[in-house]
C-alpha cells in the first residue's frame, strides 16, 4: 500500500487496478500522506466560498436530485439580482471573497439577465471572485458570461461512464453533452470545477477510476466529491447513502494526483458525518461553502434529505478547532 501512494505521489497516475487498490483501503496512511501535501502546499489556510443557491427550479429530471422538475413537493422560489447582491453584501462582511451562485437549470434566467448579475457583483466588489454552477449552457451563455466578469464554473459530470449516466439520468440527457460544456468551459478561459457523486446507485469503483482518468485528462482546477445521499421524492429514494470512507479515500487519492487542486469538503460529507467537513479536510480537502442563501428558502433547496448547511462563522471556529484557518481570500487556483 505504501509502495503504492509514494508511486502515486511521485507520478500522480496508477494503473486502474492499482487505484481501485487505494481507494478501497483501510489504511490511515493514504490519508495522512494527501493532508501532508496540501499542508505542504496550502499550509493551514483553508478557502471559504459563500454559497448562493438562487433558484430551486429546474428543467431536468434527474433521478437522484430532489430539485428535479418531477417532484410536486418541493416549494420552488427564485431569487432576484437585488436579493442576490443582499446575499453578497453579507458574505463580504464576513469575510468571503467568492461568490458561488448555483441553481438548477431554469430557462427563467436568460443569458442577459445572468450577465447582469455576473457584472452588478463584479463593479460592487472588484476584488471578489464569481462562480457559476448552472447546468449545461450552450456556448454562446457560456461566452458572454465569460464576458460579464465570471471566474469559474462548476459542473459535475456525475461519472464518467456513459451506461452509468444514463442509469442516473433520463433520455434526453447525455454523458457527450456533459462533458461537451465542461471542454467549453475551458476554451472560454473558466476555471473549471468538475466532479461526481461517490456511491450512486450502479456505481463500482471501476467507475470511479473512469472519473480520475478523466480528471487527469480533463485537467480541472477544482473537484467536487461527495457522498451521494437519497431524496425521498425520487426514484432513488430507498438507496443508501455513500459510504464516508470511500468519500474521504477519493478526496486524497485526488490530493496526490493534483497536488495544487482545490477541493471542497462538501456540504453532502458534513451531512452524512457531523464532522465530514472536518475528516474530509484531515483527507486533503482545502475549500468549504458557507452558507448565504437567506434562511426562508435555504430549506427548499433541497437536492437531497436532511443537508446539513453551515454559517461562515460557524465553519471558521470549527476550522480553528482543528489548526486550520479560513483565508480571506478570493483563492485563485494559482494563489498557493
Amino acid at each position: 500500500m505504501r509502495e503504492l501512494i509514494d508511486r502515486l505521489e511521485r507520478e500522480k497516475i496508477l494503473a486502474p487496478a492499482e487505484f481501485e487498490t487505494l481507494l478501497d483501503c483501510d489504511d490511515d496512511i493514504l490519508r495522512q500522506r494527501a493532508q501532508a501535501v496540501r499542508e505542504q502546499i496550502f499550509g493551514n489556510r483553508i478557502y471559504l466560498r459563500g454559497l448562493i443557491e438562487c433558484t430551486n427550479h429546474c428543467k431536468n429530471n434527474c433521478y437522484y436530485c430532489g430539485l428535479r422538475r418531477g417532484n410536486p413537493g418541493t416549494q420552488r422560489y427564485r431569487m432576484t439580482k437585488e436579493q442576490i447582491l443582499a446575499c453578497c453584501a453579507n458574505g463580504y462582511t464576513q469575510g468571503l471573497r467568492t461568490f458561488v451562485l448555483q441553481g438548477g437549470e431554469d430557462p427563467y434566467y436568460t443569458d442577459d439577465m445572468l450577465a447582469g448579475i455576473v457584472l452588478a457583483i463584479k463593479e460592487e466588489y472588484a476584488d471578489c471572485a464569481v462562480t457559476l454552477s448552472l447546468g449545461e449552457r450552450s456556448q454562446e451563455s457560456l461566452k458572454l458570461l465569460r464576458e460579464a466578469g465570471a471566474d469559474r464554473y462548476l459542473l459535475r459530470q456525475e461519472t464518467s461512464n456513459a451506461a452509468h449516466y444514463a442509469m442516473l439520468h433520463p433520455p434526453e440527457m447525455s454523458l457527450s453533452a456533459r462533458q461537451k460544456c465542461l471542454w467549453d468551459l475551458k476554451a472560454f478561459g473558466y476555471q473549471v470545477g468538475c466532479g461526481f457523486m461517490v456511491g450512486s446507485p450502479g456505481q463500482t469503483l471501476g467507475h470511479i477510476v473512469e472519473d480520475l482518468l478523466f480528471i487527469k485528462r480533463f485537467d480541472p482546477e477544482m473537484v467536487g466529491v461527495g457522498p451521494f445521499i437519497p431524496h425521498a421524492s425520487t426514484p432513488f429514494a430507498g438507496e443508501r447513502p455513500g459510504e464516508l470512507r470511500l468519500v474521504l479515500n477519493t478526496i486524497a487519492v485526488l490530493r496526490l494526483m493534483k497536488p495544487n487542486l482545490l477541493l471542497p469538503a462538501t456540504t453532502a460529507l458534513g451531512t452524512i458525518e457531523g464532522t465530514g467537513r472536518e475528516m474530509g479536510i484531515r483527507a486533503g480537502a482545502n475549500v468549504v461553502m458557507p452558507n448565504l442563501t437567506p434562511a426562508n428558502v435555504r430549506g427548499d433547496y433541497s437536492l437531497y434529505d436532511n443537508k446539513n448547511s453551515m454559517e461562515a462563522e460557524n465553519i471558521k471556529r470549527r476550522l480553528r478547532a482543528i489548526g486550520c484557518e479560513a483565508v480571506i481570500s478570493k483563492g485563485d487556483y494559482f494563489d498557493v
